[in-house]
């Protein structure tokens, strides 16, 4: 039977919690340094507390480590990894190959989807090198996912399922740090491919005029998690290291609850990687969270309309049209029901995004202040903030337990409770009991609230006729559970050996030295290299990205696609509102859009 794994995001301490709660398998965070969010840090302490609860319902617990490093960072690095396996951290995520070289415990290791993991021919390097998971990247379909599960089939895979979309192959932007400093590579991305752009052909005619044009939708496969297991992944990762808790609970219940739909049609094939049982006081509403509009990428290959060219914000939900309006309201054509506080908002005729708050609702009639300049009549409303649907999700909105079946028995010198392997025991002299025990076992050895654990069943075997103290069973209970959450967590903790330190493989050829991202005498001694040679540290003459999203498709001109023929001439550039021009290089070959920094 194959555990699937749904992998959560967590900000900080309360979204790891909520993420456990509202039925993850496993949570990634970040550490207080060294993480690819570098806004997202946590502490040592926090990410203890998180491992010794989640240990209980054996979810694991995985911390990106998954920057590059410079030479006075690597002994900060190796000492924190150390910090994170006595922490009772289960994995590290991992970029920089300089680690492999640290002397680590026995801690495992994941390839960050840092690592730029699109072959069959990378995952397989990467598990030479010791790696026990690799992340694949953002863009591949379900056949390529399967084509790689079916060359290197004993390599777990994890795959993005839903949230924010890099529009460049993951450690190949350099965009950032071109332009401003900031590594997207150390956890300081400054979202270049959030800007407004010109498209400008060679002529210097303008073809778009200030558009986010490299701006994606969110990726969602709630629809197609069992396509994604059919084709052999098995860790399913939600975005969102940024995201706060409210978002955590509504999108991890809804891939819970999706994950274990597929599960109850194959339960021979398949199960779920943690335990415990979620009930949850709300409906998930994926719409409900913030997002830019949906989208599945490249799940069945290249596609329209991945890209959201008027606007890099949240768009929430459609609720409806606009109908009719008047001095200081509107109603709203459609189903949907309204809340005083509700963020609506709607593109306006200069594909512009505004937002306002409802101050007033009644029914479907909206009272803004003050009134949006430019709503029109028939334009598309959103919501990208739900105040109900927030004020629910602000309260507990989920209780996961473990379903347990006790078992009692008399021993020579006592009496026994156990649950599966796990035992305890009290010494007690046998009495017959005056009248029958077996309501008042079962009465005082159900009583696990406060705890992981309920009881589904009490086991006592027949013609057990013993009187037994309450309190003794209360105690017999105690024990029990405290000694069942030491179980759980010991078995929890890593058992993984530590990567080779040597390997004869032969690392997949990048044709420009900096995009092996060696930013440290490790990694570059890792690579043979004599020297690092990072763009950070160096630059370079390459692409600052590199992207599966092709404007020329995009916009329709892919005549390969049977787009139409462009009028323009090529090569086409970016521009930014400063004037800093970007050249895209269409390499057909590969169905790639590279782009280059024109300074």
């Amino acid at each position: 039977m194959t555990p699937l794994e749904l992998l959560a995001p967590a900000k900080n301490l309360e979204c790891g919690l909520a993420a456990v709660q509202h039925g993850a398998d496993a949570v990634y965070i970040g550490a207080a340094r060294f993480g690819a969010r570098a806004s997202a840090g946590n502490s040592i302490d926090d990410i203890r507390e998180l491992c010794r609860y989640a240990h209980q319902f054996e979810v694991r617990v995985y911390v990106t480590v998954n920057t590059i490093l410079y030479d006075d960072e690597l002994s900060a690095t190796e000492q924190l990894i150390r910090q994170l396996y006595d922490a009772g951290v289960d994995a590290i995520l991992v970029q920089d190959m300089g680690i492999l070289r640290m002397n680590l415990p026995p801690i495992a290791l994941h390839a960050s989807t840092q690592t730029d993991n699109r072959t069959a021919a990378k995952v397989r390097w990467l598990q030479q090198q010791g790696f026990r998971r690799v992340v694949l990247a953002r863009e591949l379909s379900v056949d390529e996912i399967a084509s790689i599960h079916a060359q290197v089939p004993d390599m777990p895979l994890e795959v993005f399922v839903h949230g924010a979309l890099c529009v460049s192959y993951s450690g190949l932007c350099y965009a950032s740090q071109h332009c401003f400093h900031r590594s997207a590579n150390r956890g300081e991305c400054a979202q270049f491919c959030r800007m407004k752009f010109d498209l400008i052909d060679a002529d210097g005619r303008e073809w778009e005029h200030q558009r986010h044009l490299l701006s994606l939708k969110d990726l969602n496969q709630h629809a197609h998690l069992g396509e994604l297991i059919q084709a052999g992944a098995t860790s399913f990762k939600i975005e969102g290291r940024l995201k706060d808790a409210a978002y955590v609970k509504n999108v991890v219940a809804a891939y819970s609850q999706q994950l274990n739909a597929f599960i109850a049609a194959h339960p021979v094939q398949y199960c779920r990687a943690s335990k415990g049982k979620v009930t949850y006081t709300f409906t998930p509403h994926l719409e409900k969270t913030f997002n830019r509009g949906f989208t599945t990428y490249f799940l069945h290959g290249r596609q329209p309309d991945i890209f959201s060219p008027d606007t890099p914000k949240a768009m929430g939900e459609y609720v409806g049209k606009v109908k009719e309006l008047r001095r200081d309201s509107f109603n709203v054509a459609g189903t949907a029901s309204f809340a005083n506080g509700d963020g609506l908002c709607f593109i306006n005729a200069e594909r512009q995004l505004e937002g306002f708050r409802v101050n007033r609702a009644e029914g479907n009639r909206l009272y803004p202040y003050p009134m949006p300049a430019h709503l029109r009549a028939n334009m598309a409303l959103y919501r990208n903030n739900d105040q109900e649907f927030e004020r629910i999700l602000a309260r507990p909105s989920a209780e996961r337990k473990i379903p347990v079946t006790l078992r009692l028995e008399a021993i020579p010198q006592g009496f026994r409770l156990s649950c599966g392997s796990v035992s305890v025991e009290a010494a007690c002299a046998h009495q017959t009991a005056q009248k029958p025990p077996h309501d008042n076992i079962v009465r005082q050895l159900s009583k696990l609230g406060g705890t992981v654990y309920e009881c589904s069943r009490v086991e006592v075997p027949p013609h057990f006729d013993y009187f037994i103290p309450s309190s003794l069973l209360a105690g017999l209970r105690r024990q029990l559970v405290e000694r069942l959450s030491e179980d759980a967590e010991t078995k929890s903790l890593p058992t993984s050996v530590i990567p080779h330190q040597e390997s004869a493989a032969t690392p997949p050829a990048y044709s420009h030295s900096f995009e092996y991202n060696m930013a440290n005498r490790l990694s570059a001694a890792f690579y043979g290299a004599a020297q690092p040679s990072a763009y950070e540290l160096r630059g370079g003459d390459g692409p600052i990205m590199q992207c599966r999203h092709c404007l020329r498709y995009s916009l329709g001109y892919c005549t390969k696609r049977g787009g139409a023929v462009p009028q323009w001439r090529e090569p086409l550039r970016l521009r930014l509102s400063d004037g800093r021009l970007f050249r895209l290089e269409f390499d057909c070959k590969q169905c790639q859009m590279n782009v280059y920094a024109e300074d």
